[in-house]
């Protein structure tokens, strides 16, 4: 029986053995039937049972609960949402920029909130984040982004701007002008938290039925290698893994996050390093880095840069670069001097994420079908799940609720132009940004082309 602890340092330390849970047994007949065992798909049946206990729900899973970006991600529960604020006022108008906000806000307090409820000990602890600036690039586009959010009326406790002296006090990083810090931000070690509310899910009468391939969806009816699920209601919660459901191979795009993870680290290295509430932390580059200090002591730190594989394929060799490994422990000793030049990384490890057209994301679900849909999250999905089970919940029951209202929530994303059109644009954008970054460094001015870029995506 396979082990997925190899999969990250999440999966390795989760505090479980990681067998698969017996597949679906036969054909059968529930009252909702999810496909996907990570954030969204437990999610949404954790708020179903907890409106209508009496549901009989069964969650469809090819490899094992939390398997992929749920159980890899950086570990960060916050309140940013992927599209711009200017985006959102476009399609919304001004004022659902606020609420936008807010219900992102207050989801990750909901997150918190059914952790410590269920007791899923996931190293939870809200610390804020903090992103700095090092060059003067960086720092134009760091004060930019506080006077957007003043502009929409969003105060300090959404974005702040920080000094050089109070950014180094947060992080010990190099070449600091300054910097944002965003107090709506958790640290997690995210495979705790999947595992978790897979087991809290279950205890309530889910069948949780992994090592179980889904090949087909119509309405009423999922198709998997193990017999047929007939269900009312359908959600699918595939998120990086969509584009390979048949049919679904042009709807989101698969893109590769690598992380790596030093040793446990001595209180005189961290002493210079910070990250005293244990921030989660960035800087302000174009082509995205992220990190955490662990409960445990250690820095996991990953940064995008893996190129995107024709045909929107994934397999389990692209979960490992060594290329971009290798960047990302030199970027980590570049970025922090109080690291030892000699730390020893424990762990190197990836996976996809999905990312629309529009690199908006969506709740869908249609009433007449009873297929529902939420994904695209561009990588900030661990809050974004939650509120995604929610609204679910919500459109499946058949309530209005604020969260049905938000702008996101019956929309749907163009889709991504066939090949040869779609590598050569994500891969193009992928070396843009490296570009981009490397002459901010060298000049201080900000780069035209990838500021254009964001513009027409509203950012």
């Amino acid at each position: 029986m396979p082990d997925y602890s190899y999969l990250s340092f999440w999966h390795e330390t989760v505090g479980e053995p990681l067998r698969p849970r017996p597949s679906l047994p036969g054909s059968t007949t529930v009252d909702v039937a999810i496909v996907g065992a990570g954030y969204t798909g437990l999610w949404t049946a954790y708020y179903l049972l907890e409106r209508m206990p009496t549901l009989r729900i069964a969650i469809l899973e090819k490899e094992i609960a939390g398997f992929g970006a749920s159980g890899r991600n950086g570990g960060w529960c916050s309140g940013i949402f992927p599209a711009s604020w200017r985006r959102i006022a476009r399609d919304g108008g001004a004022e659902t920029v606020g609420r936008v906000q807010r219900a992102m806000n207050a989801t990750v307090d909901e997150v918190g909130r059914v952790a410590r409820q269920e007791g899923i000990d996931c190293d939870w602890h809200k610390g804020g984040y903090v992103s700095v600036a090092r060059n003067a690039a960086q720092w134009t586009r760091a004060q930019g982004e506080v006077a957007s959010a003043r502009s929409w009326g969003l105060g300090e406790d959404v974005l702040a701007l920080v000094s050089k002296g109070e950014a180094e006090q947060r992080l010990g990083a190099s070449d600091v002008l300054g910097g944002t810090f965003a107090s709506h931000c958790a640290a997690i070690h995210p495979s705790k938290l999947a595992r978790g509310l897979a087991r809290v899910v279950e205890a309530r009468g889910v069948g949780l039925y992994e090592g179980t391939e889904v090949i087909g969806i119509a309405p009423g009816r999922v198709t998997t290698n193990r017999g047929t699920v007939t269900a009312e209601t359908i959600i699918v919660a595939t998120e990086g893994y969509t584009p390979s459901l048949p049919g679904h191979g042009r709807d989101v795009i698969p893109m590769y996050s690598l992380m790596v993870a030093t040793e446990p680290l001595s209180a005189a290295t961290w002493a210079n390093i910070g990250l005293r509430d244990r921030e989660t932390f960035s800087d302000k580059r174009h082509l995205r880095i992220y990190g955490q200090r662990t409960a445990d002591g250690r820095i996991a730190f990953g940064g995008r840069g893996a190129p995107y594989h024709y045909g929107s394929r994934i397999r389990p060799e692209f979960d490992r670069h060594q290329g971009v490994h290798a960047m990302l422990r030199r970027v980590l000793l570049e970025l922090l001097p109080g690291l030892p030049r000699d730390v020893r990384y424990t762990h190197a490890w990836g996976g996809n994420l999905g990312i629309p057209r529009d690199w908006y994301p969506s709740i869908q679900f249609d009433r007449t079908t009873r297929l529902g849909f939420a994904g695209g999250y561009v990588g900030d999905g661990v809050a974004l799940t939650n509120l995604a089970g929610r609204a679910l919940t919500d459109l499946i029951t058949g309530a209005e609720s604020e969260l049905t209202a938000l702008p996101f929530v019956g929309r749907r994303s163009t889709r991504w132009e066939p090949e040869p059109l779609r590598w050569l644009g994500v891969n193009a954008v992928t070396q843009l940004f490296r570009t981009a970054d490397r002459a901010e460094r060298r000049t201080g001015v900000p780069a035209k082309r990838a500021a254009w870029f964001w513009s027409q995506l509203g950012h």
